[in-house]
């Protein structure tokens, strides 16, 4: 059923709003198609009694693949933890059952928290495959979310994408990381090609592609090109980290002679299609070009504070005028794909960097992250994270008794300082309701998670392994991330330095 009227709402129209509105929403189609007093029309009444009825939460930033690896791992730097999260001398070949249920496990909790679109910036390891594109994509159309999906793969030698590795490596070492599977541009356009021709637009338009390099260091020119020439054709979001951590502005001095941001402009991809996620290590200049290009910043607070990368100059991007959207990154970085904690993250951290405190985030401008950052950056026909004629039919539905509105003085506020996901009682996608009074109405939550109980004996076998294969490769990219540390680049974004 994908006609509704939601009835006796309050309504947040928009993060441009103060104050609720009293009123009904005729659903038509999946889209918002009338706002007003006692609408009437032959569908489904979903009468909330006075709750809270704000637009569904966008998480702009996240990698699925991680779903299995909440709480595994202590604090270690990006380029450590990516030891452990992504082992670069992995074979073998996953599972599409055990893809899909991990899929599934993120995209339920993100439901039951008011999230009704997501940006998946899905990895393989260690290389992609159609049967793992089919059970993510698969199990977003399968749950009920709007999902924008793509595929992540570096393809490059792992020991290119660092400054300093090659020569910290032994000579085993490295000739093992030449000889370890690894995906080709040629190869992963071709993965594009069964994405856009199969999925792109499917389940009536929730679920649509995009396109990643991962990060424009682990990617060859020509490539990038490619997936620019993609996202152009095909009017798809580029997914590129650029600049998350000190180390990643040292390799640029190094290995490109720039920042990475002059980089990706230099080379002609740096436009309005493209997210630029985390942008913690940049400078005037790179935040003048970013404002330029019409780029869409993702900014991942909880992510950026577990790994110590920095704090991004939430003020100077904004104020220069580039769009900002929000994300959690993944279950293994921020362990949990609960949006609510980022969204206060993003709210209170910005105070570190001192100065003015009228500079610092006002609570409006979070939430303008959430809906209108990450409406810009999905790209979709019909507008989200807006409660207007025309928009998405996408909503959280909050319980206006929680103590998040006890009292209430600003509504605004309320959403990004008190709540944490506990007062959502309903999510409804594209005039669905997919979740009710706290249970998902589209899959089968009980057989789900006694599916993740049978898994998790493995699940954390698996897990041992990996830290124990992990810390053989670890001495020689700690030393490169003090080598890294060390270096003057003009600027810090470490708080207390």
């Amino acid at each position: 059923m994908r006609d509704l009227i939601i009835r006796n709402g309050n309504l947040l129209i928009s993060a441009d709003h103060e104050t609720l509105v009293r009123a009904d929403i005729l659903v038509r189609d999946g889209l918002i198609a009338e706002i007003g007093s006692n609408l009437q029309a032959d569908v489904e009444v979903l009468d909330v009694a006075g709750d809270v009825v704000i637009p569904g939460l966008i998480n702009a930033h996240l990698h699925s693949p991680g779903n299995f690896m909440r709480g595994t791992l202590e604090g270690l730097p990006l380029e450590v933890f990516m030891l452990y999260e992504v082992p670069p001398l992995a074979s073998g070949v996953e599972a599409p059952e055990a893809v899909r249920l991990r899929t599934l496990i993120g995209a339920a909790e993100m439901l039951k928290l008011g999230i009704t679109s997501l940006m998946d910036d899905a990895f393989f390891v260690p290389l992609t495959t159609r049967s793992s594109i089919d059970a993510i994509a698969g199990a977003y159309k399968e749950i009920g979310i709007r999902a924008t999906v793509a595929l992540d793969q570096p393809i490059v030698v792992e020991y290119d994408k660092y400054p300093f590795l090659r020569d910290l490596l032994p000579d085993d070492i490295r000739r093992t990381m030449e000889l370890a599977p690894r995906e080709t541009a040629e190869g992963m356009l071709e993965h594009y090609a069964y994405l856009i021709e199969r999925w792109h637009g499917a389940a009536h338009g929730r679920i649509a592609a995009a396109v990643s390099c991962s990060a424009p260091q682990r990617a060859t020119e020509d490539y990038l090109r490619a997936l620019h020439g993609l996202a152009r054709k095909h009017d798809l979001p580029y997914f590129c980290h650029i600049l998350e951590t000190k180390l990643q502005r040292v390799l640029g001095e190094e290995k490109y002679g720039q920042s990475l941001v002059k980089y990706v402009d230099q080379l002609g991809i740096l436009d309005e299609h493209m997210q630029v996620i985390h942008s913690i290590w940049v400078d005037a200049e790179d935040i003048a070009i970013l404002a330029a290009s019409g780029a869409v910043v993702a900014h991942n607070p909880v992510c950026n504070m577990r790994l110590g990368s920095g704090v991004m100059p939430f003020r100077s991007l904004r104020d220069a005028g580039v769009p900002i959207c929000l994300g959690t990154d993944e279950a293994v970085s921020d362990d949990s794909h609960n949006l609510w904690g980022a969204i206060k993250a993003a709210s209170v951290m910005h105070a570190l960097a001192g100065g003015d405190y009228r500079d610092w985030p006002a609570c409006s401008e979070i939430l303008s992250a959430v809906w209108d950052g990450g409406n810009r950056v999905m790209r979709r026909p019909s507008p989200v994270g807006r409660i207007e004629v025309g928009a998405a039919a996408d909503f959280a539905v909050l319980d206006a008794n929680s103590p998040t509105f006890q009292p209430l003085h600003d509504v605004r506020r309320a959403l990004v300082l008190c709540e944490a996901g506990r007062s959502v009682r309903h999510t409804i996608v594209d005039g669905r309701v997919v979740v009710r009074d706290g249970r998902l109405t589209t899959i089968d939550e009980t057989k789900m998670l006694e599916s993740l109980r049978a898994m998790e004996p493995q699940l954390r076998a698996d897990a041992i392994a990996l830290r124990e294969s992990a810390r053989s490769l670890e001495p020689y990219y700690r030393q490169m991330v003090m080598q890294a540390a060390v270096r003057d680049v003009g600027f810090t974004r470490w708080v207390g330095k």
